[in-house]
Protein backbone atom coordinates (compact mmCIF):
# COMPACT_ATOMS: atom_id res chain seq x y z
CA UNK A 1 0.00 0.00 0.00
CA UNK A 2 1.08 3.22 -1.31
CA UNK A 3 2.29 5.37 2.42
CA UNK A 4 1.56 8.39 0.40
CA UNK A 5 -1.67 10.87 -0.66
CA UNK A 6 -2.32 12.18 -3.85
CA UNK A 7 -2.78 15.67 -3.03
CA UNK A 8 0.39 15.94 -2.04
CA UNK A 9 2.35 17.27 -4.97
CA UNK A 10 -0.86 19.65 -6.17
CA UNK A 11 -0.78 21.25 -2.49
CA UNK A 12 2.82 22.03 -2.79
CA UNK A 13 2.86 23.42 -6.40
CA UNK A 14 -0.10 25.58 -5.07
CA UNK A 15 1.35 26.15 -1.93
CA UNK A 16 3.67 28.48 -4.06
CA UNK A 17 1.51 31.46 -5.09
CA UNK A 18 -1.76 30.77 -2.92
CA UNK A 19 -2.71 29.51 0.23
CA UNK A 20 -4.31 26.22 0.31
CA UNK A 21 -7.40 25.05 3.01
CA UNK A 22 -7.34 21.37 3.03
CA UNK A 23 -10.61 19.84 4.26
CA UNK A 24 -11.92 16.45 5.42
CA UNK A 25 -13.16 14.15 8.00
CA UNK A 26 -11.95 13.56 11.52
CA UNK A 27 -8.94 11.18 11.35
CA UNK A 28 -9.14 10.89 7.52
CA UNK A 29 -5.09 12.10 7.56
CA UNK A 30 -5.06 15.55 6.86
CA UNK A 31 -2.70 16.43 9.83
CA UNK A 32 0.14 13.21 8.04
CA UNK A 33 -0.05 15.21 4.74
CA UNK A 34 0.76 18.18 6.56
CA UNK A 35 3.46 16.14 8.44
CA UNK A 36 4.82 15.09 4.42
CA UNK A 37 4.81 18.81 3.45
CA UNK A 38 6.44 19.68 6.67
CA UNK A 39 8.77 16.89 6.60
CA UNK A 40 10.91 18.69 3.20
CA UNK A 41 10.56 22.12 4.76
CA UNK A 42 13.20 22.77 7.46
CA UNK A 43 11.68 26.09 8.53
CA UNK A 44 8.29 25.11 8.85
CA UNK A 45 5.90 24.90 11.83
CA UNK A 46 2.67 22.97 12.85
CA UNK A 47 0.17 24.63 14.78
CA UNK A 48 -3.15 23.42 16.36
CA UNK A 49 -6.20 25.66 17.79
CA UNK A 50 -7.58 22.80 19.89
CA UNK A 51 -3.91 23.26 21.90
CA UNK A 52 -3.92 26.12 24.22
CA UNK A 53 -0.17 27.00 23.21
CA UNK A 54 -0.68 26.63 19.78
CA UNK A 55 -3.94 29.42 20.02
CA UNK A 56 -1.28 31.64 21.78
CA UNK A 57 0.84 31.43 19.25
CA UNK A 58 -1.64 31.76 16.63
CA UNK A 59 -3.14 35.17 17.91
CA UNK A 60 0.45 36.36 18.29
CA UNK A 61 1.74 35.56 14.60
CA UNK A 62 4.77 33.71 15.58
CA UNK A 63 5.61 32.58 12.16
CA UNK A 64 9.04 30.93 10.83
CA UNK A 65 9.50 32.99 8.13
CA UNK A 66 11.86 32.60 5.56
CA UNK A 67 9.39 31.11 3.29
CA UNK A 68 8.83 28.35 5.78
CA UNK A 69 5.37 26.51 5.51
CA UNK A 70 3.01 27.05 8.34
CA UNK A 71 0.00 24.77 9.04
CA UNK A 72 -2.69 25.52 10.82
CA UNK A 73 -4.65 22.47 12.15
CA UNK A 74 -8.46 23.05 13.09
CA UNK A 75 -7.95 26.91 12.61
CA UNK A 76 -12.20 27.45 11.68
CA UNK A 77 -13.29 26.55 15.20
CA UNK A 78 -11.73 30.34 16.01
CA UNK A 79 -14.50 32.06 14.50
CA UNK A 80 -13.04 34.85 13.65
CA UNK A 81 -10.59 33.05 11.32
CA UNK A 82 -11.30 33.92 8.19
CA UNK A 83 -10.48 37.64 8.61
CA UNK A 84 -7.49 37.25 10.86
CA UNK A 85 -6.11 34.82 7.41
CA UNK A 86 -6.83 37.21 5.26
CA UNK A 87 -4.92 39.94 7.46
CA UNK A 88 -2.06 37.75 7.85
CA UNK A 89 -1.98 35.79 4.17
CA UNK A 90 -1.86 39.26 2.83
CA UNK A 91 1.08 40.65 4.99
CA UNK A 92 2.97 37.78 4.63
CA UNK A 93 2.77 36.12 1.74
CA UNK A 94 6.37 36.73 0.16
CA UNK A 95 8.14 34.82 3.32
CA UNK A 96 5.46 32.14 4.86
CA UNK A 97 3.48 29.99 2.99
CA UNK A 98 -0.18 28.64 5.19
CA UNK A 99 -1.82 25.55 4.33
CA UNK A 100 -5.06 25.58 6.38
CA UNK A 101 -6.89 22.44 7.12
CA UNK A 102 -10.27 21.14 9.21
CA UNK A 103 -12.29 18.65 10.06
CA UNK A 104 -15.29 20.76 8.49
CA UNK A 105 -16.28 22.13 5.23
CA UNK A 106 -14.07 25.36 4.82
CA UNK A 107 -15.24 25.89 1.43
CA UNK A 108 -18.79 26.75 2.93
CA UNK A 109 -17.56 29.98 4.71
CA UNK A 110 -16.38 31.43 1.39
CA UNK A 111 -19.37 33.25 0.82
CA UNK A 112 -19.67 35.81 3.76
CA UNK A 113 -18.90 39.37 3.54
CA UNK A 114 -14.70 39.02 3.98
CA UNK A 115 -14.54 36.31 1.59
CA UNK A 116 -11.12 34.79 1.17
CA UNK A 117 -11.81 34.30 -2.51
CA UNK A 118 -8.58 34.93 -5.02
CA UNK A 119 -6.39 34.14 -1.90
CA UNK A 120 -6.75 30.33 -1.85
CA UNK A 121 -7.45 27.24 -3.18
CA UNK A 122 -9.37 24.66 -2.00
CA UNK A 123 -9.05 20.90 -1.17
CA UNK A 124 -11.46 18.03 0.01
CA UNK A 125 -8.92 15.01 1.38
CA UNK A 126 -11.01 11.90 1.05
CA UNK A 127 -10.25 8.33 2.65
CA UNK A 128 -8.06 5.92 0.56
CA UNK A 129 -9.46 4.56 -2.01
CA UNK A 130 -8.29 1.21 -4.37
CA UNK A 131 -6.44 3.53 -6.55
CA UNK A 132 -4.41 5.61 -3.96
CA UNK A 133 -3.50 2.73 -2.79
CA UNK A 134 -1.34 1.55 -5.21
CA UNK A 135 -0.03 4.50 -6.36
CA UNK A 136 -0.07 8.12 -4.22
CA UNK A 137 1.35 9.85 -7.74
CA UNK A 138 -0.82 12.78 -9.25
CA UNK A 139 -2.61 11.19 -12.04
CA UNK A 140 -4.02 12.79 -15.34
CA UNK A 141 -7.52 12.12 -16.23
CA UNK A 142 -9.27 13.70 -19.38
CA UNK A 143 -12.83 14.61 -18.62
CA UNK A 144 -15.04 12.72 -21.46
CA UNK A 145 -12.10 10.47 -22.76
CA UNK A 146 -12.19 6.26 -22.01
CA UNK A 147 -11.14 5.65 -18.21
CA UNK A 148 -8.10 4.00 -17.99
CA UNK A 149 -8.96 1.15 -16.18
CA UNK A 150 -6.26 -1.44 -15.06
CA UNK A 151 -6.16 -5.23 -13.33
CA UNK A 152 -6.88 -4.08 -9.89
CA UNK A 153 -6.40 -5.63 -6.62
CA UNK A 154 -9.61 -8.49 -4.89
CA UNK A 155 -7.77 -8.23 -1.49
CA UNK A 156 -7.04 -4.53 -1.12
CA UNK A 157 -10.72 -4.23 -2.01
CA UNK A 158 -11.80 -6.31 0.69
CA UNK A 159 -9.56 -4.65 3.33
CA UNK A 160 -11.57 -1.09 2.01
CA UNK A 161 -15.04 -2.91 2.65
CA UNK A 162 -14.15 -4.18 6.14
CA UNK A 163 -11.81 -1.47 7.84
CA UNK A 164 -12.77 1.39 5.73
CA UNK A 165 -10.43 3.99 4.17
CA UNK A 166 -9.40 5.77 7.02
CA UNK A 167 -5.67 5.30 7.29
CA UNK A 168 -5.39 3.86 11.05
CA UNK A 169 -7.84 0.82 10.78
CA UNK A 170 -7.07 0.50 7.15
CA UNK A 171 -3.14 -0.22 7.69
CA UNK A 172 -3.87 -1.81 11.23
CA UNK A 173 -6.28 -4.75 9.27
CA UNK A 174 -7.53 -5.76 12.36
CA UNK A 175 -11.60 -5.93 13.26
CA UNK A 176 -10.67 -5.50 16.99
CA UNK A 177 -8.73 -2.15 16.09
CA UNK A 178 -11.13 -1.25 13.63
CA UNK A 179 -14.52 -1.55 16.07
CA UNK A 180 -12.21 0.85 18.82
CA UNK A 181 -11.50 3.29 16.37
CA UNK A 182 -15.18 3.89 14.97
CA UNK A 183 -16.54 4.34 18.41
CA UNK A 184 -14.03 6.84 19.28
CA UNK A 185 -14.41 8.74 15.91
CA UNK A 186 -18.13 8.56 16.72
CA UNK A 187 -17.92 9.86 19.94
CA UNK A 188 -15.49 12.70 19.08
CA UNK A 189 -17.55 13.77 15.61
CA UNK A 190 -21.07 14.22 18.09
CA UNK A 191 -19.49 15.00 21.50
CA UNK A 192 -16.77 17.74 20.10
CA UNK A 193 -17.08 18.53 16.51
CA UNK A 194 -20.74 18.93 16.38
CA UNK A 195 -20.63 21.31 19.81
CA UNK A 196 -17.70 23.18 18.47
CA UNK A 197 -18.88 24.16 14.66
CA UNK A 198 -23.01 23.76 14.76
CA UNK A 199 -26.03 25.46 16.65
CA UNK A 200 -27.80 22.19 17.54
CA UNK A 201 -28.76 22.15 20.94
CA UNK A 202 -30.69 18.31 20.97
CA UNK A 203 -26.93 16.43 20.57
CA UNK A 204 -29.04 13.01 21.64
CA UNK A 205 -31.77 14.03 18.55
CA UNK A 206 -28.74 14.29 16.07
CA UNK A 207 -26.95 11.20 16.88
CA UNK A 208 -30.25 9.18 16.57
CA UNK A 209 -30.40 10.60 12.89
CA UNK A 210 -26.99 9.70 12.41
CA UNK A 211 -28.03 6.34 13.58
CA UNK A 212 -30.84 6.11 11.03
CA UNK A 213 -29.02 6.80 8.33
CA UNK A 214 -27.02 3.60 7.26
CA UNK A 215 -30.18 1.46 7.43
CA UNK A 216 -30.92 4.14 4.29
CA UNK A 217 -27.93 4.22 2.29
CA UNK A 218 -28.78 4.07 -1.45
CA UNK A 219 -32.29 5.11 -1.24
CA UNK A 220 -34.12 8.25 -1.48
CA UNK A 221 -33.50 10.02 1.65
CA UNK A 222 -37.32 10.96 2.23
CA UNK A 223 -36.71 14.31 4.88
CA UNK A 224 -40.78 13.34 5.75
CA UNK A 225 -39.77 10.33 6.80
CA UNK A 226 -37.13 11.06 9.30
CA UNK A 227 -39.11 14.01 10.32
CA UNK A 228 -42.11 11.18 10.93
CA UNK A 229 -39.47 9.22 12.74
CA UNK A 230 -37.60 11.49 15.24
CA UNK A 231 -41.18 13.53 15.82
CA UNK A 232 -39.47 16.84 15.19
CA UNK A 233 -39.72 19.56 12.89
CA UNK A 234 -38.95 19.30 8.82
CA UNK A 235 -37.02 22.34 9.06
CA UNK A 236 -35.19 20.70 12.45
CA UNK A 237 -33.83 17.48 10.60
CA UNK A 238 -33.06 19.26 7.73
CA UNK A 239 -30.73 21.37 9.72
CA UNK A 240 -29.21 18.21 10.87
CA UNK A 241 -28.61 16.68 7.64
CA UNK A 242 -27.18 20.15 6.61
CA UNK A 243 -24.48 19.62 10.21
CA UNK A 244 -23.65 15.83 9.11
CA UNK A 245 -23.17 16.94 5.48
CA UNK A 246 -20.88 19.98 6.78
CA UNK A 247 -18.83 18.09 9.35
CA UNK A 248 -18.14 14.80 6.37
CA UNK A 249 -20.34 12.52 7.98
CA UNK A 250 -22.79 12.14 5.15
CA UNK A 251 -22.86 13.19 1.43
CA UNK A 252 -25.84 13.34 -0.83
CA UNK A 253 -25.86 12.24 -4.88
CA UNK A 254 -28.82 14.48 -6.32
CA UNK A 255 -30.33 13.19 -9.56
CA UNK A 256 -29.37 14.08 -13.11
CA UNK A 257 -32.04 16.67 -14.68
CA UNK A 258 -32.58 15.86 -18.16
CA UNK A 259 -35.03 16.77 -20.57
CA UNK A 260 -34.99 13.71 -22.59
CA UNK A 261 -36.26 11.38 -19.71
CA UNK A 262 -39.13 12.27 -16.83
CA UNK A 263 -36.33 12.70 -13.91
CA UNK A 264 -37.12 13.04 -10.34
CA UNK A 265 -36.49 15.98 -8.79
CA UNK A 266 -34.70 17.34 -5.86
CA UNK A 267 -34.87 14.14 -3.41
CA UNK A 268 -31.14 13.06 -3.23
CA UNK A 269 -29.51 10.39 -1.80
CA UNK A 270 -27.51 9.53 1.26
CA UNK A 271 -24.19 7.69 1.40
CA UNK A 272 -21.71 8.19 3.98
CA UNK A 273 -17.55 9.03 4.15
CA UNK A 274 -17.17 6.31 6.21
CA UNK A 275 -19.03 2.88 4.64
CA UNK A 276 -18.08 0.78 6.94
CA UNK A 277 -21.26 1.63 9.44
CA UNK A 278 -23.17 0.39 6.76
CA UNK A 279 -24.26 -3.28 7.95
CA UNK A 280 -26.18 -4.59 4.86
CA UNK A 281 -23.42 -6.31 2.52
CA UNK A 282 -25.07 -4.89 -0.94
CA UNK A 283 -25.28 -1.08 0.33
CA UNK A 284 -22.28 -1.02 1.77
CA UNK A 285 -20.48 -1.93 -1.98
CA UNK A 286 -22.75 0.68 -3.58
CA UNK A 287 -21.66 3.30 -0.70
CA UNK A 288 -17.82 2.43 -1.35
CA UNK A 289 -18.12 2.65 -4.82
CA UNK A 290 -20.49 5.96 -4.51
CA UNK A 291 -17.29 7.40 -1.89
CA UNK A 292 -15.04 6.53 -5.01
CA UNK A 293 -16.75 8.38 -7.30
CA UNK A 294 -17.14 11.40 -5.69
CA UNK A 295 -13.54 11.52 -4.44
CA UNK A 296 -13.12 11.11 -8.15
CA UNK A 297 -15.21 14.32 -8.92
CA UNK A 298 -13.61 16.55 -6.32
CA UNK A 299 -9.99 15.21 -7.53
CA UNK A 300 -10.84 16.93 -11.04
CA UNK A 301 -12.37 19.98 -9.46
CA UNK A 302 -9.78 20.70 -6.70
CA UNK A 303 -6.58 19.47 -8.63
CA UNK A 304 -7.69 21.28 -12.91
CA UNK A 305 -10.86 23.01 -12.01
CA UNK A 306 -12.68 20.68 -14.50
CA UNK A 307 -16.54 20.98 -14.21
CA UNK A 308 -17.88 17.53 -13.07
CA UNK A 309 -20.50 16.03 -10.83
CA UNK A 310 -22.08 13.06 -9.58
CA UNK A 311 -25.67 12.28 -9.72
CA UNK A 312 -28.12 9.08 -9.60
CA UNK A 313 -30.23 8.20 -12.71
CA UNK A 314 -33.90 7.56 -11.76
CA UNK A 315 -37.28 8.57 -13.50
CA UNK A 316 -41.07 8.70 -12.79
CA UNK A 317 -41.28 5.18 -14.15
CA UNK A 318 -39.17 3.77 -12.24
CA UNK A 319 -36.10 2.93 -13.65
CA UNK A 320 -32.71 3.90 -12.66
CA UNK A 321 -29.05 3.33 -12.61
CA UNK A 322 -26.90 3.83 -9.33
CA UNK A 323 -24.63 6.56 -10.75
CA UNK A 324 -24.11 9.41 -13.66
CA UNK A 325 -20.42 11.59 -14.00
CA UNK A 326 -21.16 14.32 -16.25
CA UNK A 327 -18.25 16.93 -17.31
CA UNK A 328 -19.88 20.53 -18.13
CA UNK A 329 -23.94 19.34 -17.72
CA UNK A 330 -23.37 16.56 -20.12
CA UNK A 331 -23.32 12.92 -19.15
CA UNK A 332 -19.67 11.21 -19.24
CA UNK A 333 -20.06 7.53 -17.64
CA UNK A 334 -22.76 5.70 -15.62
CA UNK A 335 -22.24 2.81 -13.33
CA UNK A 336 -24.61 0.89 -12.16
CA UNK A 337 -23.56 -1.80 -8.81
CA UNK A 338 -24.35 -5.17 -8.08
CA UNK A 339 -22.72 -7.74 -5.55
CA UNK A 340 -22.68 -10.34 -8.25
CA UNK A 341 -25.05 -10.42 -11.03
CA UNK A 342 -23.62 -10.41 -14.32
CA UNK A 343 -26.77 -10.23 -16.08
CA UNK A 344 -26.79 -6.49 -17.94
CA UNK A 345 -29.65 -4.15 -16.15
CA UNK A 346 -31.69 -2.99 -18.72
CA UNK A 347 -31.77 0.29 -17.24
CA UNK A 348 -28.81 0.58 -18.10
CA UNK A 349 -29.56 0.66 -22.07
CA UNK A 350 -32.79 2.54 -21.54
CA UNK A 351 -30.62 5.56 -19.91
CA UNK A 352 -28.02 5.10 -22.20
CA UNK A 353 -30.38 5.32 -25.69
CA UNK A 354 -32.11 8.23 -24.35
CA UNK A 355 -29.44 10.23 -22.81
CA UNK A 356 -26.34 9.37 -25.56
CA UNK A 357 -24.62 8.15 -22.20
CA UNK A 358 -20.34 7.63 -24.14
CA UNK A 359 -19.46 4.97 -21.43
CA UNK A 360 -21.85 2.84 -19.56
CA UNK A 361 -20.35 0.33 -16.81
CA UNK A 362 -22.16 -2.56 -14.35
CA UNK A 363 -19.43 -3.11 -12.00
CA UNK A 364 -19.86 -6.19 -9.84
CA UNK A 365 -18.15 -7.14 -6.84
CA UNK A 366 -18.16 -11.01 -6.82
CA UNK A 367 -17.95 -11.29 -9.93
CA UNK A 368 -14.78 -12.20 -11.98
CA UNK A 369 -15.95 -11.61 -15.61
CA UNK A 370 -14.92 -8.71 -18.02
CA UNK A 371 -17.09 -8.62 -20.80
CA UNK A 372 -19.17 -6.46 -23.20
CA UNK A 373 -22.85 -6.44 -24.17
CA UNK A 374 -23.61 -4.06 -26.77
CA UNK A 375 -22.82 -0.76 -25.37
CA UNK A 376 -22.33 -1.91 -21.84
CA UNK A 377 -19.15 -3.27 -19.96
CA UNK A 378 -19.63 -5.55 -17.18
CA UNK A 379 -16.54 -5.97 -14.84
CA UNK A 380 -15.26 -6.88 -11.85
CA UNK A 381 -15.18 -4.11 -9.23
CA UNK A 382 -11.61 -4.10 -8.04
CA UNK A 383 -10.75 -3.47 -11.84
CA UNK A 384 -13.16 -0.40 -12.70
CA UNK A 385 -12.33 1.12 -9.23
CA UNK A 386 -8.64 1.50 -10.49
CA UNK A 387 -9.43 3.86 -13.30
CA UNK A 388 -10.56 6.23 -10.32
CA UNK A 389 -8.20 8.76 -7.91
Amino acid sequence: MSSGRSLVEPIRDDLTTKMVLLAGPRQVGKATLGDQLLAADSSGAYFNWDNRDDRRDIRAAHWPGGGGLVVLDELHKWRGWKRWLKGEFDKHRRTTRFLVTGSARMDVFRHGGDSLQGRYHHYRLHPFSLAEMESARRRTIEPGAPLQIGRGDRSALDALLAFSGFPEPLLAGAVRTHRRWQKDRLDRVFREDVRDLEAVRDLAAIENLAEMLPSRVGSLLSLNALREDLEVSHRAVTHWIDVLDRLYHVFRVRPFEGRKVRSLRRMPKAYLWDWTLVPDPGARFENLVASHLLKFTHYLRDTDGHDVDLHYLRDRAGHEVDFLVTHGGRPWFAVEVKLADTNIDPAIHYFQQRLKIPFVFQVVRDGTRDFVEGTVRCLPAEQFLTALC
